[in-house]
């Protein structure tokens, strides 16, 4: 079943924030093999001009897959989880993300389209802190394999 184009320009509804701690930036740290004393030192963080340890940039990886999950879960835009693979996956930072910041996304369907038998699926998540200021805006392509001929 194709994806519904009318989707195209949806959004939704901010999800609940997401509380940025050290532990996580630290763990996050660990998964990648980032060593980066920005990342795990405050002392040397706020020597750099940071308020506390900063987070890699990819970090929002994480925040980012709850965004993707409100949109890819509805029901009537008619996805097969089982056929979805991530295909491409930016950002565009405005600020360094810091242990302390609250974070909240707002998830929005960028576009829907077909090639080769296959959907395309463009999700767009805009993250805000706790005042409403941007940090980043993140973006993925998803693509939904059409089924076997």
């Amino acid at each position: 079943m194709p994806l519904d184009p009318s989707f195209v320009g949806r959004s939704y509804s901010p999800a609940a924030a997401f509380e940025v701690t050290r532990g996580k930036i630290s763990e996050f740290c660990d998964a990648i093999g980032d060593t980066s004393p920005l990342s795990r030192d405050p002392e040397a963080a706020r020597a750099a001009g940071y308020r506390d340890v900063i987070a890699p940039p990819t970090f929002l990886t994480i925040v980012n897959l709850g965004a993707i999950e409100a949109i890819i879960s509805d029901p009537e835009l008619g996805l097969d989880y089982s056929r979805m693979v991530h295909g491409l996956q930016s950002f565009t930072h405005h600020r360094p993300v810091v242990a302390g910041d609250e974070l909240a996304l707002t998830p929005h369907v960028d576009d829907i389209f077909a090639r080769a038998g296959n959907d395309f699926l463009t999700v767009r998540a805009e993250i805000a802190d706790a005042a409403g200021e941007p940090v980043c805006t993140a973006k993925a392509q998803l693509v939904v394999r059409g089924a076997e001929a």
